[in-house]
C-alpha cells in the first residue's frame, strides 16, 4: 500500500511539475532538446478523455497535428485498427522522427511535415483531426481552424485540446475563432482550462445559435 501511495504522490507531483514548467518556460514549437516533457500527461487531458471525446473508429482515416513524442498517437492509431491510418503533422522533423520511430512497428502512422496554417492534404481527406495544447502555439487560430475544416470530410469533427499556460485559448475565444471558420462545439468535457473541445462544420444556422448563446453569457 505505501509503495502504491509513494507512486502515486510522485506521478502527481510530475503532473503539477510538468504543468509549472509549461507556464514558465513554455516556448512554440515546443524544443526536441525538453521533450521529456511532453511524456507528461496533463490533467483532465487523459488519452481516455481524447478517445472520448474524438471517438475514433476502425478503417478511419485521421490527423495529429502537432504529436509532440507521441503521447496521445499510439492509443489513437490502435483504435482505428490495421485499416485505419492516421497521419501526424509536425514543423520540426525531430518530433515526427521520433514518434516514427515509436510507432514503427504499428504500420498505421504516417508522418507528414508541414504547417498547419498550410495543410498539405486535399480538401474532404480526414473523418477526424484533432490537436492537444497545440493551437495556441500555431498563432493565426481562424486560419488554422478553417484549413482544418478544409481537410475534413463532410460532417468530420475537430477535436481540440487546450491547458491554462502561456499559450491558453479560453473556451470563448475558441468559439468566436471556431463560427469565423464556420464550425461549431457540438461536445465537451473539462472546465475551460483544461478542456477537449469538439467541432463540426456549420450547419442550419448552428454557428449562428452558438454565438448568440454565447454573447448572452457574457452578459
Amino acid at each position: 500500500m505505501r509503495t502504491k501511495t509513494t507512486l502515486l504522490a510522485l506521478a502527481g507531483t510530475g503532473a503539477v511539475a510538468g504543468a509549472a514548467y509549461l507556464w514558465f518556460g513554455d516556448r512554440a514549437p515546443y524544443p526536441y532538446s525538453q521533450r521529456w516533457m511532453l511524456d507528461l500527461p496533463l490533467p483532465g487531458l487523459t488519452t481516455a478523455r481524447l478517445a472520448r471525446v474524438l471517438d475514433p473508429r476502425p478503417g478511419e482515416r485521421m490527423l495529429e497535428i502537432g504529436p509532440g513524442t507521441g503521447l496521445h498517437t499510439m492509443a489513437m492509431a490502435d483504435r482505428l485498427g490495421p485499416a485505419g491510418r492516421l497521419d501526424v503533422l509536425d514543423i520540426q522533423q525531430e518530433m515526427l522522427d521520433h514518434v516514427d520511430r515509436r510507432a514503427r512497428h504499428l504500420g498505421t502512422i504516417v508522418p507528414n511535415l508541414g504547417d498547419a496554417r498550410e495543410l498539405p492534404f486535399d480538401s474532404g481527406t480526414f473523418d477526424a483531426i484533432y490537436m492537444v495544447t497545440v493551437l495556441g502555439e500555431i498563432g493565426n487560430t481562424t486560419t488554422v481552424l478553417r484549413e482544418a475544416a478544409r481537410a475534413l470530410k463532410p460532417g468530420g469533427r475537430l477535436v481540440i485540446g487546450e491547458f491554462f499556460d502561456p499559450h491558453w485559448i479560453p473556451l470563448g475565444r475558441l468559439r468566436d475563432h471556431a463560427a469565423a471558420a464556420h464550425l461549431h462545439i457540438d461536445d465537451r468535457i473539462g472546465p475551460t482550462t483544461a478542456y477537449l473541445a469538439r467541432l463540426r462544420p456549420c450547419s442550419h444556422g448552428t454557428c449562428a445559435t452558438e454565438s448568440y448563446h454565447h454573447d448572452r453569457g457574457r452578459r
